[in-house]
């Protein structure tokens, strides 16, 4: 079951009004803090060893949790939730299972925890990690691949050298280890690998590099 923490908020358009375009900037703050994470509320079966079982209370519910948090941060992610964060509390721990071959004991659990997943039309900000002629790599979070390419660059250049950057004419710069704000148009899954690809843009308002 997932939540989505906050939906899309509407922004203010107004001709040359300084308020409404902080107002804006503030917004889009909003955005790129709380819309990319997922509430979720997910089962999951934990296996706790033979020789812990003569513990009992609170000291089991902790091997329980330990066992969770190890298991979930393997997962790493999934092509519906995005990539694990984080357990944020244990809702339920159903009745043990004895397994005959090892005498260890299965436990149904669920839990709620806090996913990363990138939707198209999302107004984020990464940072640049790669500079290539025809773009940049970005990394968004768990996202290490997210990438924009100089055709969605309105107005910037590549200029080569030592540590190559895009720059427009008015001399602002994207270069590696910037934070630029973007739009995301794309997103692909790689489940070898079990991560996303992204494709991203500047092509609308307050988009760009960050200082």
């Amino acid at each position: 079951m997932v939540f989505r923490v906050i939906h899309l908020i509407g922004l203010v358009y107004t001709d040359d009004d300084l308020w409404c375009q902080i107002l804006n900037i503030f917004l889009l703050t909003a955005i790129l803090l709380l819309r990319m994470y997922l509430e979720v509320r997910l089962p999951w079966n934990v296996i706790i060893p033979a020789e812990n079982l003569d513990q009992k209370g609170l000291i089991l519910q902790r091997s329980i949790i330990i066992r969770l948090l190890d298991e979930f941060a393997c997962k790493k992610a999934t092509k519906d939730l995005g990539y694990y964060l984080a357990v944020t509390s244990l809702e339920h721990i159903g009745e043990g299972k004895v397994r005959q071959n090892t005498g260890d004991v299965l436990f149904p659990v669920v839990f709620n925890g806090l996913t990363f997943k990138l939707f198209r039309g999302e107004i984020l900000e990464g940072i640049v990690h790669k500079v290539l002629k025809h773009g940049v790599f970005l990394r968004c979070g768990p996202v290490e691949n997210v990438y924009l390419s100089h055709l969605k660059m309105p107005d910037y250049k590549y200029v080569p050298g030592e540590n190559p950057v895009f720059m427009n004419d008015k001399l602002s710069r994207i270069g590696k280890d910037m934070s630029v704000r973007f739009i995301v148009i794309g997103t692909k899954w790689l489940e070898a690998e079990r991560e996303f690809q992204a494709l991203v843009s500047l092509e609308g308002d307050f988009l760009g590099p960050v200082s």
